[in-house]
């Protein structure tokens, strides 16, 4: 039988990303896509001919739970928190008449960890606490219910069982640029140039000092790839329920560092009057973009041993590429804020 996989997300950056990389992988795997509507199912259809489009949102709970339902694997890269969604979508797999369990692959998020920093409000400040997802999986699993994320991970986690196998991913700070049919941009370095770029000065969060792991799209998917492949054969060598929680990283950075990096690349073309980096509340980060203060100021470290030692995973790109993607990244938020001209203006003129 070949492989059914009901991917949520195939427009976005993540979702995207995955739903390249594992139709190059498997062409011969059947792939439905849910789409908002006939402008994102034209995006998808224009790239993947033979993908389904699946007209919904999360909302649709019906619609979730009968796709689910025809599929073998659940893919979602969509809203990390839409605990109905996930509802569905286990309810769906779980109502299979097939003997054999249905996988359901969740995508959560780094900020999880950064409930330390929120709580006690200590942005751009240095932690030594470093989690990990194999003997420190225990610990996460004991992370207050009130962390970012925490409840539907939680959720997700309970549908486990005889049924319906569930894994959640956990990505970091993701750059590069994507490869699927809808936004291919990714969301905390490129929201930190924005924001540089409308405020005309370089910033970063309190003394800067807070740190984050990082990880290119391409080795992301790449996980995502393994992952569904585990599935396929049953579960494979991977863990799946409490224990199937899969951090995502290739080194980490200092985002004082990047804020640096940022102002440089943004002074070199023109777009600051100066390279120099101001310190900012948290509340001013907030102002600028939403969560600013977490996202640029909070601490969340890990070590993704897991995919690793698990699924073989081994990403080709590491921390010292993120300095190189700055500088794209400041290019394109230029051009997206009309600072300087497309490519396309500069052939029409």
């Amino acid at each position: 039988m070949v492989p059914k996989i009901f991917i949520l997300g195939a427009t976005g950056y993540i979702g995207g990303d995955a739903l390249h990389a594992l139709v190059n992988a498997h062409p011969e795997y059947e792939i439905a896509c849910l789409v908002r509507n006939s402008d994102k199912g034209a995006q998808v259809a224009s790239q993947y001919a033979k993908a389904r489009l699946v007209y919904g949102d999360l909302d649709d709970g019906d619609i979730l739970g009968q796709e689910a339902q025809k599929a073998d694997i659940v893919l979602n890269c969509a809203n990390a928190d839409h605990e109905n969604a996930v509802n569905a979508l286990t309810k769906g797999l779980a109502a299979r008449t097939t003997e054999k369990p249905g996988f359901y692959i969740h995508t959560s998020g780094n900020a999880l960890l950064f409930v330390a920093d929120i709580d006690r409000k200590t942005y751009g400040e240095i932690s030594t606490k470093i989690y990990n997802d194999w003997e420190g999986i225990g610990e996460v699993a004991s992370l207050p219910d009130h962390a970012p994320h925490r409840k539907n991970d939680k959720n997700v986690i309970s549908a486990d069982g005889p049924k319906v196998k569930t894994a959640i991913v956990c990505p970091p700070t993701i750059y590069g640029p994507g490869r699927g049919p809808g936004n291919q941009r990714s969301h905390q370095i490129p929201e930190l140039a924005r924001s540089m770029l409308e405020k005309r000065k370089g910033f970063q969060v309190g003394a800067g000092e807070n740190l984050g792991p990082n990880v290119y799209i391409h080795d992301l998917s790449d996980c995502y790839v393994k992952l569904v492949e585990a599935a396929v054969e049953g579960g494979g060598k991977a863990t799946w329920g409490k224990e199937g929680y899969y951090f995502v990283e290739n080194g980490e950075h200092i985002w004082g560092h990047i804020s640096k990096g940022v102002a440089e690349a943004a002074h070199i073309r023109g777009l600051l009057p100066s390279d120099e980096v101001v310190s900012i509340s948290g509340e001013e980060a907030d102002d600028l973009a939403w969560w600013g203060s977490a996202l640029w100021g909070a601490n969340s470290r890990f070590h993704a041993i897991r995919a690793r030692k698990l699924l073989g995973w081994s990403p080709k790109k590491g921390a010292k590429d993120l300095s190189g993607d700055i500088s794209e990244v400041v290019s394109a938020e230029a051009q997206s804020l009309g600072l300087v001209p497309t490519h396309a203006a500069k052939v029409a003129d």
